[in-house]
């Protein structure tokens, strides 16, 4: 079962719990009262190599929709003869910077490893890094002209400088640049990488010369590495996102996707595991994108690697021969994503479409709330799930307290619901009026003691988005718990959940005078079905609510006694009209 269905199950038990409790299944009491409860190698010479290949067959155009990108055959590629020598020697250039560390190839200026320094991989030894084993390498090139496709993935390509760029932390930029010049015609292809230190985002520049407005092909590649303990979780969360400029963001996972071709216009495309995404953005910025600068589409196809799908992005060059472009090799931290414009905030978006826009601002202020008590007290995140758990207790305890009262109002007066219930069972019209005026003069309200607990729901569902995929709780240790992010291995915590809500049910009860079976059968039922449900939930989730409920429990005990005080107490008669 996924993870999210697990969560929406759990949810629905709740609600039957909490709603039900209170009016499907009112206890059987004397008179007087009814209770109711309850996210290298050293370089080396570039050499001359063969030329890139031309195929005469239709390239995989993106056809045109609305405003979406056109090819535009203006006349044949150049006509490019293999020299047949040698294939050429391979240079490996490095960029390292404070965050990160790319290996390019001067073969096809692919990217051929984009590792994040700080973050760990949990699935291997040492870092992560985005591009999966196996893979060929990405960001390589192929430009459609006409009906012929120049492939320049294999073209050897000058690199400068060819040693490559080492960035200081506070320093400047970098820019690496490579350079394929057809040896016979008047064909040139550059590509300029530029970083900063201080950014995962690359500007991307480069030009085209010798051929007529040809479509540009950059391939986004096959995913993203496996750098999760939980390999089979991670594979599931995989997917690649687009944010259509009329359709809006759409999000595949990679094991239902299909080849297919996706018509621009697009802003951005991404593979996003999650916690980590590789994305293309259209333009050098979000304000200088116009409508030629958007991505015409995207290629969709079977990859080599096993269990994959393969991107490319496409995207016209004008006349002069220049096209620019973003890249975003990063972990998923919202506010750097929400820098970037365009609704990149959203490439792993916490909730379902229709909940998103009451999810995140819940989402935006609990991690704040998470951080701030992380930094300024010192203290490990498991250390501030614990305080922010007994906290939200202590801040929602005025909202329990409204209903612990409401609950003891209805107790109080279900002898005169009974009655009323009893005596016009055959006039309706006559009972609905009675139990308004009822309302009226003893604030008899069945669903009093419900709403003030539904209120904090929102922030219930946005703890669990925040668990499940917030990085900064990715592989924080706490106890026995290695990964805050992931399920408890040894499922302690599920367990302690389930005993807890067993208890808080049960010191319910023992407040009641004849509590019915239905409710008895809950008592049982139900901690062992949510044990069930949170046992591969996120730890930290687990860590949170078993706090909230042991937290929970002395206010269950005051207001269980409350309950008992109102025994033998006489009971309310109606009043005369």
């Amino acid at each position: 079962m996924r993870t999210e269905l697990r969560f929406v199950l759990a949810v629905g038990l709740m609600f039957v719990v909490l709603v039900g409790t209170n009016l499907l299944f009112p206890p059987v009491v004397p008179d007087e009262v009814v209770p109711a409860d309850s996210a290298g190698a050293e370089p080396g010479p570039a050499s001359s190599g063969p030329a890139p290949t031309i195929g005469t067959a239709p390239a995989p155009t993106v056809p045109p929709t609305g405003a979406s990108v056109p090819v535009v055959p203006v006349g044949p590629a150049p006509t490019v003869e293999s020299p047949g020598t040698a294939a050429p020697a391979e240079q490996r250039v490095f960029v390292r910077g404070p965050l990160f560390e790319y290996q390019f190839s001067s073969v096809g200026a692919r990217l051929t490893s984009a590792q994040l320094t700080e973050f760990q991989s949990l699935a291997h030894e040492g870092v992560v890094d985005l591009l999966p084993p196996g893979s060929a390498g990405y960001l390589s090139q192929r430009l459609v002209v006409g009906t012929d496709t120049i492939d320049l993935s294999e073209a050897a390509y000058r690199v400068e400088p060819a040693e490559g760029l080492v960035l200081e932390e506070g320093g400047g930029q970098g820019t690496l640049s490579f350079v394929y010049e057809h040896p016979t015609e008047a064909f040139r292809f550059q590509m300029e990488y530029t970083f900063d230190p201080s950014l995962y985002l690359v500007g991307v520049r480069g030009s085209a010369t010798g051929v007529a407005r040809p479509l540009l092909l950059t391939n986004l590649g096959d995913g993203l590495a496996f750098a999760e303990a939980d390999s089979a979780q991670e594979a599931r969360m995989m997917a690649y996102v687009y944010n259509h400029v009329g359709d809006g963001i759409r999000s595949t996972l990679l094991e239902r996707a299909e080849p297919m071709i996706v018509p621009g216009r697009l802003q951005w495309a991404a593979f996003r595991n999650k916690f980590f995404v590789l994305a293309l953005l259209a333009g050098e910025s979000e304000e200088s994108v116009t409508d030629s600068e958007y991505l015409g589409g995207l290629i969709v196809s079977e990859s080599a690697l096993p269990e994959r799908i393969h991107i490319e992005t496409a995207q016209s060059i004008g006349d002069d021969g220049a096209f620019a472009y973003r890249l975003y090799m990063a972990p998923q931290v919202y506010d750097r994503l929400s820098t970037l414009g365009q609704g990149m905030e959203e490439v792993n978006p916490y909730g379902w479409r229709f909940f998103r826009p009451i999810i995140r601002p819940f989402v935006s202020i609990i991690m704040a709330i998470l951080v701030f008590l992380h930094t300024n007290l010192s203290i490990g995140y498991g250390w501030v799930l614990i305080v922010f758990g007994v906290a939200m207790r202590i801040v929602l305890f005025p909202l329990n307290h409204k209903a612990m009262k409401a609950q003891l109002r209805n107790m109080a007066v279900q002898p005169l619901v009974q009655e009323i219930q009893k005596r016009y069972k055959d006039n309706p019209e006559k009972l609905q009026k009675e139990m308004m005026r009822l309302y009226k003069e003893h604030g008899f309200n069945p669903l009093a003691g419900c709403l003030p607990m539904l209120l904090p729901w929102p922030v219930l569902i946005a703890l669990f988005f925040v668990f499940q995929n917030t990085i900064e709780l990715r592989g924080v240790e706490f106890l026995w718990l290695p990964d805050l992010s992931a399920k408890d291995p040894f499922f302690i915590l599920p367990v302690i959940l389930a005993i807890s809500m067993f208890l808080m049910q049960w010191v319910s009860m023992r407040s009641l005078d004849s509590p019915n079976q239905q409710m008895k059968m809950m008592m049982y039922i139900m901690p062992p079905m949510m044990l069930f449900i949170f046992l591969n939930l996120a730890s930290g989730l687990n860590l949170y609510y078993v706090t909230a409920n042991i937290a929970t429990i002395p206010q269950q005990v005051w207001i269980a006694n409350e309950r008992m005080k109102m025994k033998g107490r006489p009971a309310p008669k109606l009043s005369d009209e």
